[in-house]
C-alpha cells in the first residue's frame, strides 16, 4: 500500500486532541530521573494474562544451522534458542509456545525469511538482525498471545517487519531498529476482519528506532487501546502512526524529527480509527492529526521525557544492547 498525502493539522484539531487525552484513564506514568526511565524488562500488553516468559529456565540450545534452528523452533515444549552467526531460512518458519529465541552478540542474524508466531503462546524473540526476507520478518497471527519482541534490528525486507494479525493479543515490540525498509508494522489483517480481531490486537510499542522508515509505524486496525510511547521517529518519509477501523491508539511521549505526517486517522480505504497524543516531541515536524478517545490501559508503566527519547532509543535499541 502506498502511503496517502493527509493535509497539516489545523489549530483547531491540535486543541482537540489536548482536550481529548485529558479524558483517558491511564496507570501511573514516570518521567523518571536523569538516566532512561526505562529498563531492558518486559513492559506493556505483553506482561498482561498471566506474563511472558518464553522457555523459561529450560536449558539453553545453541544453533548455528537452519536446519537445528527449524527443528528446535517446532519441537513441543519449552526451549531456549541461542543463535549463533547468520543462518539463511527459506519462508516463514513455525514457532511453536514456549519459546525464547536470542541471539548471541550483536551479529546473529536471520536473512532470507523470517518466524511465523501462528497459534501460539509465550514467545520471546530478541536480539537478532533480521535481512532481506521474502515475506514478513516476524509474523504474529491467528490468536497467538502473549509475546515479545525484543531489541532486534530490522531491514531490507519484502513485506512487514513485525506484522501482528487474526485475532492476536497481549503483545509488546520494545527497543527495536527499523532502517531502508518499507512497510514496517501492520496491526490488524483487514477491515474485514473485525469478528475475530474485536477485543484483541492489544500491543504497546515502546523505544522503537524508526530511522529513515516509511510507513506502519504501526497502522492499526480493531485494537483498543494500543500504547505508542517513548519511540524515536527520524526522517519518516510516508507517515507514523495511522489508526483505523475502530482502533483506538494512545500516542504518547514520542519524539518525532523530520517527520511531516507524524500521526493520523484512517489510511487508504480504511475509515478513521480514535487517537488520543499527549506529550509528544516534535522537530521540523508536523503536528499530527488526532481525536476521539481510548481505552484505559491495566498497566504501570516507566515513561521517558519526550524530549529525552531521541538519546534514550539511539542509545538502547536494536541488537548488541542485552
Amino acid at each position: 500500500m502506498s502511503p496517502s498525502p493527509h493535509p497539516r493539522p489545523t489549530r483547531r484539531t491540535v486543541l482537540s486532541a489536548a482536550l481529548t487525552a485529558a479524558l483517558v484513564p491511564t496507570a501511573v506514568v514516570s518521567a523518571g530521573s536523569p538516566a532512561s526511565a526505562a529498563s531492558f524488562d518486559l513492559a506493556g500488553w505483553a506482561t498482561q494474562g498471566g506474563g511472558t516468559t518464553g522457555g523459561g529456565n529450560a536449558s539453553p540450545v545453541t544453533v548455528t544451522t537452519a536446519s537445528a534452528l527449524v527443528s528446535v523452533l517446532r519441537s513441543a515444549g519449552p526451549a531456549v534458542i541461542r543463535v549463533s552467526g547468520t543462518i539463511t531460512l527459506s519462508g516463514m518458519t513455525d514457532v511453536t509456545s514456549d519459546k525464547t529465541v536470542v541471539g548471541i552478540g550483536s551479529g546473529a542474524t536471520l536473512r532470507g525469511g523470517g518466524l511465523d508466531v501462528d497459534g501460539a503462546s509465550n514467545v520471546i524473540i530478541r536480539n537478532l538482525n533480521f535481512r532481506d526476507w521474502a515475506d514478513d520478518a516476524i509474523n504474529v497471527q491467528d490468536g497467538s498471545t502473549r509475546i515479545w519482541v525484543d531489541h532486534n534490528t530490522f531491514s531490507r525486507g519484502h513485506d512487514g517487519a513485525v506484522d501482528i494479525k487474526r485475532g492476536s493479543d497481549l503483545v509488546t515490540v520494545s527497543w527495536n531498529r527499523f532502517f531502508d525498509h518499507d512497510k514496517t508494522m501492520l496491526l490488524g489483517h483487514s477491515d474485514g476482519n473485525g469478528a475475530q480481531d474485536r477485543g484483541r490486537l492489544r500491543v504497546t510499542y515502546h523505544h522503537n528506532w524508526f530511522d529513515g522508515t516509511n510507513q506502519r509505524h504501526p497502522r492499526v486496525r480493531f485494537g483498543n487501546p494500543v500504547h505508542v510511547y517513548n519511540n524515536f521517529y527520524r526522517g519518516i518519509g510516508g507517515y507514523g502512526v495511522a489508526s483505523t477501523m475502530e482502533a483506538g491508539v494512545l500516542v504518547e511521549r514520542n519524539y518525532f524529527e523530520n517527520t511531516g505526517d507524524p500521526f493520523h486517522r484512517g489510511e487508504g480505504s480504511s475509515p478513521a480509527g480514535a487517537l488520543v497524543a499527549r506529550d509528544n516531541h516534535f522537530v521540523n515536524s508536523g503536528r499530527g492529526d488526532a481525536g476521539g478517545s481510548v481505552l484505559g490501559l491495566p498497566y504501570s508503566y516507566a515513561a521517558d521525557a519526550a524530549s529525552r527519547v531521541k538519546s534514550v532509543v539511539t542509545g538502547g535499541a536494536g541488537t548488541g544492547r542485552i
